[in-house]
C-alpha cells in the first residue's frame, strides 16, 4: 500500500481505473488508463498552479465506468471538464 508522507512537496497527485467487468483484456484497460493519464497530464497544469499558490494538496482517482473503448477526444474533453470542476472547487473553499 503507496502512503503520502508530511514531507511529500507534491501538491496534486492521481491515479486511474478501468473495470475488469466491462473490459475482460487487460489490452483494452491499460488502453483506456493509457487515454486518461496522457489527457490528464496535458491538462493539470493550471490545478498544480493554483494548489501551489494555495499551499493545498489533492488526491484524486479517475474510474472510467463507461462500456466501450472511448476516442482520446473524448476522454480529453471529460478530463477537462473534472479539472475545471476541481479549480472551481478549490477556489470556491480558498
Amino acid at each position: 500500500m503507496w502512503q503520502v508522507t508530511e514531507s511529500s512537496a507534491v501538491p496534486l497527485q492521481a491515479g486511474f481505473a478501468v473495470s475488469s467487468r466491462h473490459f475482460k483484456k487487460a489490452v483494452d484497460r491499460n488502453r483506456i488508463k493509457r487515454l486518461m493519464r496522457e489527457a490528464y497530464r496535458l491538462q493539470k497544469n493550471e490545478l498544480q498552479q493554483q494548489l501551489q499558490q494555495q499551499q493545498k494538496k489533492i488526491a484524486v482517482f479517475f474510474i472510467y465506468v463507461g462500456n466501450e473503448l472511448p476516442a482520446y477526444d473524448f476522454m480529453f474533453e471529460r478530463t477537462g471538464h473534472v479539472l475545471a470542476r476541481l479549480i472551481k472547487i478549490t477556489d470556491e473553499n480558498n
